[in-house]
């Protein structure tokens, strides 16, 4: 009873229209700070929109009310298909509100815990390659996502997807939420130097990327703990066990990719979603290339280094 109650609170704002022009219609999602409505914008001919409302609480915290701004500015930066886009945003009055585009479909999360197991080769890629795009599009307008994970993502019917929730991107020329806040990611898919506080770049999206393949391929996340502090101790510092010993059926070059994309060193990782994105097409259109030119594993590199040495210093001898 008291579940429903709580429900039946947040569905306070249906029928009312926000500053003459947004007509809230129905609940359609509760998240930890907002909550989401299926509304329609008056001024533009009853168009679907989405419209996310701050909580009482929430509204009244300034962390939380600055990763609104932040998520409203990055997603209003940003027009591309595979990013939802944001059109309009309230954060002077009372209700703190953003209208968001509206789309039918639901998260990654829950369409994995819905098939409970790894996705087809084919849907991992599709997807891989639409969220490439996007942090691609995002990565040339200086924006770092920043929490790239499963329930960030939505899967519409189409089988198109929507990267969404850019709350603690990292702008350009603009205050950022910080480890010390908040909202700081999600462990299971936090890259190292981000783990640890270090300055980062559009590699550690790359990274959180390459944590979330291996989720799809493997149905279990690269690292686990019985805490989030030892999830991130193990993201920094233990070696990655490789998908294909967890999922045998996964093609070399997927694994390849996914090892490349989460190198504990971001400078054995692809350089950029553009670059990255490149392989995952290729592997697209065949699912048996073996990839010879990506880059080498950092541990690799030095000892091949090291060998060298040692080998020329006898051949002087």
């Amino acid at each position: 009873m008291e579940t429903r109650d709580k429900y039946d609170w947040y569905k306070k704002y249906e029928g009312q229209t926000l500053d003459d022009r947004y007509v809230v219609e129905r609940l359609i999602g509760i998240g930890g700070m907002a909550v989401v409505y299926r509304g329609r914008d008056k001024f533009l001919n009853n168009m679907n929109v989405a419209i996310k409302i701050l909580k009482d609480d929430a509204a009244t915290d300034s962390t939380v009310v600055k990763r609104f701004k932040i998520e409203s500015r990055a997603e209003s930066m940003l027009k591309h298909n595979n990013i939802v886009g944001v059109y309009d945003v309230n954060i002077k009055g009372n209700v703190k509100y953003m209208v968001m585009e509206y789309v039918y479909g639901i998260t990654l999360k829950d369409y994995l815990t819905a098939k409970e197991e790894p996705l087809r080769f084919e849907e991992l890629v599709s997807y891989g390659i639409q969220i490439l795009k996007a942090l691609s599009e995002a990565h040339r307008n200086q924006i770092i996502h920043r929490d790239i994970k499963p329930q960030n993502i939505m899967v519409l019917q189409n089988g198109q997807i929507k990267v969404m929730d850019f709350g603690i991107a990292k702008l350009p020329n603009a205050e950022t939420i910080t480890m010390t806040d908040k909202a700081v990611g999600t462990v299971y898919y936090m890259s190292p130097e981000q783990a640890s506080g270090k300055k980062i770049d559009c590699r550690s999206d790359i990274y959180s990327l390459g944590a979330m393949l291996y989720e799809l391929a493997t149905g279990t996340t690269p690292f686990k703990g019985d805490t989030p502090f030892q999830v991130l101790v193990k993201h920094m510092t233990e070696p990655l066990v490789p998908p294909r010993q967890v999922n045998s059926s996964i093609p070399v070059g997927l694994e390849q990719i996914i090892m490349c994309a989460m190198s504990k060193d971001p400078n054995d990782r692809f350089d950029s979603a553009d670059k990255m994105l490149e392989y995952m097409k290729r592997l697209q259109k065949n699912k048996k290339i073996k990839f010879e030119e990506l880059p080498s594993n950092g541990f690799v590199k030095n000892f091949m280094g090291k060998l060298k040495r040692l080998f020329l210093k006898k051949n002087k001898k």
